[in-house]
């Protein structure tokens, strides 16, 4: 039996079985659904397809919004590095510059891959292929970084929650950012204790973050919030490969999230009834239409 119903559970499966995270989500997949090990790859391999599309096609096209908030952002990020101005590196560029890319896309009613959502869909594949470019990784390798990503996504999913009408965008955001530091761990060699690690750090991080898109749209701030969130996955990441151990297992964070998402105030969980959407400028970006209480 490959099942697992929390953080603890999966790192002593993988302890017993001396395998990685990534490796236990596979079994459990395989596990648990009447396909085929092959065809259970081949959705995967057709998930990154998909990513690599979405992140990749706006920085040589861009995609405006169907609302016009967001558009460009991404190409324009990108000419931004290619003339040497890059200030946290040539991954963490590349990374925030795919993350945005891919909000382009699904604001755009292009196609995505949700990791976990939607309004988080950058993160994920913003890390895993700024790591491929930067340390030449095939990919095979990113494909065992989906299904790490996934591991983490499923004892959210299980224990708490990733919708930011549930639990803010410390549930989207946050929990794309988690899944994101934990595949980096384990793609750049680190023990599966130790992305479990990167994950909590995320969620101690984003620990409160409130969902509060503009117009009620999964565009802006979410666009940006991709980009932090990625770039929280990559200290998240750097500080578990250093060896730093984190006093509250993921666990009882993934608890504290859903217990501090649903103390969040309804109009901070994507009614967009304050926070962001409702300061004059977004209001105004809006043609004046915004919601009150």
């Amino acid at each position: 039996m490959y099942e697992f119903d929390s953080a603890a559970a999966m790192l002593a499966q993988c302890k017993e079985k001396n395998i990685t995270i990534s490796e236990l989500m596979r079994l459990r997949e395989i596990e648990g659904s009447e396909a085929s090990e092959a065809t259970i790859v081949k959705r995967m391999e057709r998930a990154l397809e998909i990513m690599k599309h979405a992140a990749t096609g706006p920085i040589a096209e861009p995609k405006k919004s169907m609302s016009g908030l967001i558009g460009g952002e991404a190409q324009k990020l990108d000419s931004f590095h290619k003339k040497g101005n890059s200030l946290g590196g040539d991954f963490l560029s590349r990374a925030i510059t795919y993350a945005m890319a891919v909000l382009e896309v699904n604001a755009s009613m292009g196609l995505i891959v949700a990791a976990p959502t939607a309004g988080s869909a950058g993160i994920v594949p913003g890390a895993l292929l700024a790591l491929q470019e930067v340390y030449g990784l095939s990919d095979e390798q990113l494909l065992d970084g989906l299904f790490n990503a996934g591991a983490i996504g499923y004892l959210a999913m299980r224990n708490a929650t990733v919708a930011g009408a549930v639990g803010g965008c410390q549930a989207e955001v946050g929990i794309a950012s988690a899944m994101a530091a934990s595949a980096v761990v384990e793609l750049m060699g680190g023990a599966p204790e130790m992305c479990a690690n990167a994950a909590s750090t995320v969620l101690q991080n984003m620990l409160g973050l409130v969902c509060d898109p503009v117009g009620g749209l999964v565009e802006y701030p979410c666009q940006n919030r991709n980009a932090s969130g990625v770039a929280n996955a990559v200290v998240a990441a750097e500080i578990a490969l250093a060896g730093i151990p984190q006093l509250i297992p993921l666990d009882e964070m993934i608890t504290a999230m859903y217990q501090v998402g649903k103390r969040i105030p309804p109009e901070l969980r994507e009614t967009a009834l304050g926070g962001c959407a409702t300061t004059p400028s977004a209001c105004a970006a809006c043609g004046g239409n915004c919601y009150t209480v």
